[in-house]
């Protein structure tokens, strides 16, 4: 079936803007005063409405273990999102950690553009919009990627203008997260150590996102709604804002306030199947970027670092009983990848996949 001339010109619009190399921030640097229309979200209007009476939890890993152990498994069931406080990580190192993300996305586009790839598997990759051919329309946002696991890259590997304050960033929040992985398995009634011997510390990717001021921010987003399908995501964000999570009992946005200092994080797909349905990973969207000021937030996404056939993951079997049903099947990390290669973010949905009748 021959392609409409609507789809035939946006295939072409996509290409050529992908062919630039620049991503969103060369857009912006072109002095362009209207959002092409390969960003425009015809629904955007039409979305669940957003409250302000809401907000995620935050929890303090400054209190007893117990006390802090309970607001996490409360956290996790309820919301799938929290924001940690009194961590150890110093406000100046998260400060330098954003200011370095930004520093490489402000690099003179001959610099910049010469790291622009899609090549999977790359240690390092530049790129705007990882689904930009098979989306329904672009987000707002470019992004430097760096995968620090299983194999851990050499510093050379990464751009100098980032590479020490990403690699020291990635040392210090996957310590953080063994903490936090520790007491959501204690949160289960399971050995503080089970995530850890499943390497869901081992596969580590770093996402440094930066969102320039948008002509037209009503009409597109940063970042559509999607959950992340690995076990735990560990996430900074400036003082901009934008990041807003799914209320799973009053179907709302809700926004994720900027907390001086604090981390946040979310439960993945793969964590609710690991806790058989216990811990729950939701939807969650970035609205585009109004002020006048770029938007930059760095994500880490764990994920296990064991990949080979033989490797399964699913439910625990210590919250397997007769009284208690199994709701997902286990899977192969190659089966993991096959099923969402090819699709849409939006559409990345494993717990749909493996869900049992």
């Amino acid at each position: 079936m021959a392609m409409s001339s609507a789809t035939t010109d946006r295939v072409t619009a996509l290409k050529e803007f992908d062919s630039g190399k620049t991503g969103v921030k060369g857009l912006v640097d072109s002095g362009i005063t209207s959002l092409p229309a390969i960003f425009h979200h015809p629904n955007i209007r039409l979305s669940i409405p957003s409250t302000t009476h809401l907000s995620i939890p935050t929890v303090d890993l400054s209190l007893p273990r117990p006390i802090t152990v309970d607001l996490i498994r409360s956290a996790c069931q309820d919301w799938g999102f929290f924001q940690l406080i009194n961590h150890g990580i110093p406000l100046s190192t998260i400060e330098n950690t954003i200011s370095a993300v930004r520093s490489f996305h402000e690099l003179p586009t001959t610099i910049r553009s010469k790291h622009y790839t899609r090549a999977q598997g790359a240690t390092f990759m530049y790129y705007s919009n990882e689904d930009l051919f098979l989306s329904s329309a672009a987000t707002w946002k470019d992004t430097l990627k760096v995968s620090f696991g299983p194999v851990r890259p050499e510093l050379n590997q990464i751009p100098e203008v980032c590479g020490s304050e990403l690699v020291a960033w990635d040392e210090q929040v996957k310590e953080v997260a063994r903490e936090v992985m520790g007491m959501m398995c204690e949160g289960l009634g399971v050995s503080s150590g089970r995530l850890e011997e499943l390497t869901c510390l081992e596969g580590r990717a770093l996402a440094g996102h930066f969102s320039p001021p948008c002509p037209k921010p009503d009409r597109t987003l940063r970042s559509a709604a999607h959950t992340d399908v690995g076990v735990l995501t560990v996430l900074i964000q400036d003082e901009i804002g934008g990041l807003q999570v799914k209320s799973m009992r009053d179907e709302c946005w809700v926004d994720v306030k900027p907390i001086p200092g604090a981390l946040v994080v979310n439960v993945g797909e793969l964590l609710q199947i690991i806790s058989n349905d216990k811990y729950k990973s939701v939807e969650h969207r970035v609205l585009a970027n109004s002020s006048n000021e770029p938007r930059i937030s760095v994500g880490i996404f764990f994920s296990p670092g064991k990949r080979d056939e033989v490797d399964l993951y699913g439910p625990l079997p210590e919250l397997i009983s007769p009284d208690k049903s199994v709701f997902y099947r286990s899977l192969k990390m190659s089966e993991y990848a096959k099923a969402f290669r090819g699709q849409a973010i939006v559409c990345h949905c494993i717990t749909k996949h493996v869900k049992l009748p």
